[in-house]
């Protein structure tokens, strides 16, 4: 099946033999990949794959820069932290989180519970040149993107390391990332049995 803008995309014949005991949530900074890598995994593996980002968006009739303006941050995650439970609810699958998700400690719980977690990581350097001039960032607005991004590399990692699988995906093609999650996938799981 192509995949679709829209943020979901229905489980079809899997490329991989893996068999997940519950979803896989993808963690990390904007940018890094996690929706992109996040559709052709669930591709390789065929499960269904959502957008948290969009399907906030859905269930709040707004876009994430909208509600930001209208709720502030703080109004934001906490719609963020229903809808990424409600998803998590859904049996296995892939889920894309935005990059501040797992910082939040209520939306962090309930994502180590209900999902095996993969920290997506690169370098900023990598992260500032795709992000650049994208208006739909609103933590971004006005401001430089490598600073932002210091900043969030500074209040953000000791968070993201908590996940199950840390995969450094440098700048390599999606198609190499999504290799790489598949190994680290199969090693974790190996290992928790």
């Amino acid at each position: 099946m192509p995949n679709t803008p829209n943020s979901q995309s229905e489980p079809h014949t899997p490329r991989s033999s893996l068999i997940l005991p519950r979803p896989i949530a993808l963690i990390g900074l904007m940018g890094v990949g996690k929706t992109t890598v996040g559709r052709r995994l669930a591709d390789a593996l065929g499960l269904a794959f959502k957008d948290a980002d969009e399907e906030i968006e859905k269930a709040a009739g707004l876009t994430v820069a909208d509600i930001f303006s209208a709720f502030g941050e703080a109004g934001f995650r906490d719609g963020e932290q229903r809808v990424i439970s409600r998803l998590l609810d859904d049996g296995p699958h892939i889920l894309a989180t935005g990059g501040g998700a797992f910082v939040q400690p209520a939306t962090r719980e309930v994502i180590k519970q209900k999902a095996i977690t993969v920290w997506l990581k690169t370098d900023l350097r990598t992260i500032a040149r795709r992000v650049a001039n994208r208006s739909h960032r609103p933590l971004l607005h006005n401001r430089d993107p490598m600073e932002v991004l210091r900043e969030h590399e500074k209040n953000r990692y000791p968070f993201y390391a908590e996940a199950d699988i840390t995969v450094d995906t440098g700048d390599q093609s999606h198609a190499k990332s999504v290799e790489l999650v598949l190994a680290a996938l199969k090693t974790f799981i190996e290992t928790a049995k």
